[in-house]
């Protein structure tokens, strides 16, 4: 495909609108963004290891029309003028990025990172050190919320300031947008212990309450990564990268285990007023929007990414108020880990079950429809190849491709509104704050194959349906939702509050039902395969 056919593409699809068109907050319930626009596919694998979803893959992908946004390794601090790798990864797809006039994302490592594994900054003196400090005086391995906001500043700076960083921006000089992406996963202060770090004792001493002490890290890690960020974007200084760059954290999001037993808020940043402290210390998150393998979660039950994400719900009209353009996108993952034992396909396996990509598909695209997401981008291993995960990945780009090629998912995506189930409630109830007890946070319409309640944490539901919403009564029109991931499901009765009840075949990797309020009719629209 020419450069011409590609660009042209790329203009059909809307892809230029996606970049220029900013998120903003309205007040209906269950709408978070104005028009959002239409959903990309992206990864985290960047290709390091031979046959990975490296750059040259993903051009490819340009070339076939697939939605996506490239993705490439952030070149680390540590990464001298390296002529191979250069030439070898960078250099030919960052010179068509260029032609091409996309966006693009540089994803990385937890750039904090340095101010504990680097001795210029972990041997420092106690009160100069970003690290925890012990009772005794010496440092943990974990950086503090409360140290100096001076030394995260330096480090942002050398990430964006290393020799290969700077030919990176000079092979795409003007990009029309930047994700910097950090996987954010280095260790940090737990508020529960901040009574055994001298940083928070010298500044608030012992005895505070919980709601203090979360609102203090929360406030501390606002300071600090907001520090990192002006680090690395006066490194940016001069360049039009400086402007048009977005700094998007993995799980920078709150917690989507909210209310699921007594003890959630031990694992969370919740002060009164505010779920969590994110949005203000990011541009943007990717939350996980995973299958675990390390607890009981599945894809068919009531712990699952699909019933814990319904708490995203009202997490993302705050977030979106704290930081009214907050980039929301969503990391998946199906658990797969084959070298470990409690890999979920083995467990699957072990029920009697088949996990294929049709079935992860479906699991993927009811997240998709729920959240609304910028970007939908999978994970697997950095040494994975195309052959083990490229299969898996296939149905995330037809999912999102699905919605650019037809009018109705459009439409609906940018019009509809997400509807909320009145006849049940969320089933994670726990100490729930008081300011959230009457979010909306139960989307999940009712079935004639649901099983009886309560519902266990364990309890397999056959169906998995939602719906939106479109236009004024009475000539509105509601899109359904629906996968069944246990295996296909006939004559479903679904309930749709404020419409009724229709009648449904449902697939396992998903299937689309369009309803209209004025002619009383329902249709299949496609089935996602």
């Amino acid at each position: 495909m020419t450069r011409t056919h590609v660009t042209q593409t790329l203009l059909r699809v809307g892809l230029f609108a996606f970049i220029i068109l900013q998120m903003t907050c309205v007040s209906a319930p269950v709408r978070i963004f104005a028009q959002p626009p239409l959903p990309l596919a992206a990864h985290w694998n960047l290709g390091e290891a031979a046959n990975g979803f490296g750059p040259e893959y993903q051009l490819k992908l340009i070339s076939a029309g697939r939605h996506i946004l490239p993705w490439i390794k952030m070149p680390g601090p540590e990464l001298k003028e390296n002529d191979s790798l250069w030439t070898s990864y960078y250099q030919g797809p960052l010179r068509r990025f260029a032609e091409l006039k996309v966006p693009i994302s540089l994803v990385g490592t937890q750039w904090e990172a340095r101010l504990t594994t680097d001795a210029r900054y972990f041997k420092l003196p106690a009160d100069e050190n970003p690290n925890v400090i012990n009772l005794d005086g010496t440092p943990k391995p974990e950086v503090s919320a409360f140290g100096p906001a001076k030394h995260w500043r330096d480090v942002g700076r050398l990430w964006t300031t290393s020799p290969l960083f700077r030919k990176v921006i000079a092979a795409y000089r003007e990009p029309p947008m930047v994700l910097l992406v950090s996987n954010n996963e280095h260790t940090r202060e737990w508020w529960v212990k901040v009574e055994e770090d001298q940083h928070y004792l010298k500044r608030f001493g012992r005895g505070r309450s919980d709601d203090f002490k979360r609102k203090a890290v929360g406030d501390g890690w606002i300071e600090l990564y907001r520090a990192l960020q002006a680090g690395m974007r006066e490194g940016l200084a001069g360049t039009p990268w400086e402007q048009r760059v977005i700094f998007v954290g993995y799980d920078a999001f709150g917690p989507p285990h909210f209310a699921r037993w007594p003890g959630w808020m031990e694992y969370s940043l919740y002060s009164q007023g505010r779920i969590d402290p994110k949005p203000l210390a990011w541009d943007g998150a990717s939350p996980s929007f995973y299958v675990f393998n390390w607890n009981e979660s599945t894809d068919y039950t009531v712990i699952s990414p699909q019933v814990e994400s319904m708490n995203w719900i009202f997490m993302l009209r705050e977030a979106v108020r704290l930081n009214p353009k907050f980039w929301f996108e969503i990391s998946t993952w199906d658990g797969h880990e084959p070298e470990m034992d409690n890999d979920k396909r083995k467990l699957y396996a072990r029920r009697g079950q088949q996990f294929t990509p049709e079935r992860y598909g479906g699991m993927v695209q009811f997240g998709m429809w729920l959240l609304k997401p910028r970007v939908v981008r999978e994970f697997r291993g950095w040494q994975d190849t195309l052959a083990q995960a490229e299969p898996f990945f296939k149905p995330i780009l037809d999912a999102v491709d699905r919605v650019h090629a037809s009018s109705v998912l459009g439409r609906f995506w940018r019009d509809g509104e997400l509807v909320v189930n009145p006849e049940g409630r969320h089933p994670y109830q726990s100490n729930v704050p008081a300011e959230y007890r009457n979010e909306p946070r139960w989307f999940l319409l009712s079935t004639s194959v649901d099983p009886p309640k309560p519902w266990r944490l364990e309890t397999p539901l056959p169906v998995f349906a939602l719906t939106l919403v479109a236009g004024q009564a009475p000539s509105r029109e509601w899109l359904v939702y629906a996968h069944a991931p246990l295996g296909a499901q006939r004559g479903v009765s679904i309930t749709l509050p404020g419409y009724g009840d229709v009648k449904a075949d449902v697939s396992v990797g998903g299937s689309f039902i369009v309803i209209s309020e004025k002619t009383r009719e329902s249709r299949p629209l496609l089935d996602a395969k």
